[in-house]
């Protein structure tokens, strides 16, 4: 008979460690991520009167339809967005939670395509609303990002086998 090949060097039956407060903290922070998405989601749909009036001060000239097409263009993407964002929060809360390194990285990618998307919004015509609900959604993105790459979570994502 051959014995299974061991993983990451750990002994087979050697129990998981949890996640050390930081991680823990982190994937806390990350389902406050996914919530505030969905609260994100409420204040673009609710805000929708103030996301016209803002159109129509940018362009004061649209007619009835065009307005609705604008206002329908920001909309849609937003609804869209703040869906796939909770999706992604909530993977990512899982993987990092499990310690599995690539959630890590892929956290930090998701980071970075935040960040990009916070700057590009700030020229975009919107209820301001949104884009504090954006800024927090970024500063605890960060705070998240900031946990996972902590010198005392690194141990977590190196003696769990990856898969």
């Amino acid at each position: 008979m051959y014995e299974p090949y061991p993983s990451a060097g750990l002994p087979q039956d050697a129990p998981r460690a949890g996640p050390p407060r930081t991680v823990a903290n982190a994937v806390r922070l990350m389902y406050a991520g996914a919530a505030l998405e969905v609260l994100a989601l409420i204040v673009a749909l609710v805000t929708r009167a103030s996301l016209k009036s803002a159109i129509l001060r940018s362009h004061p000239g649209y007619t009835s339809a065009q307005l609705h097409t604008a206002e329908l263009a920001r909309t849609i993407p937003l609804i869209i967005g703040a869906l796939a964002a909770v999706g992604l929060w909530l993977w990512m809360a899982w993987a990092n939670g499990n310690g599995r390194n690539w959630g890590r990285v892929v956290s930090a990618v998701f980071f970075g395509i935040n960040t990009l998307d916070l700057l590009l919004s700030f020229g975009l015509v919107h209820a301001v609303a949104t884009e504090i609900v954006g800024l927090i959604i970024w500063l605890v993105g960060l705070a998240a990002i900031i946990l996972l790459f902590s010198k005392e979570s690194t141990p977590f994502y190196t003696r769990q086998p990856q898969e």
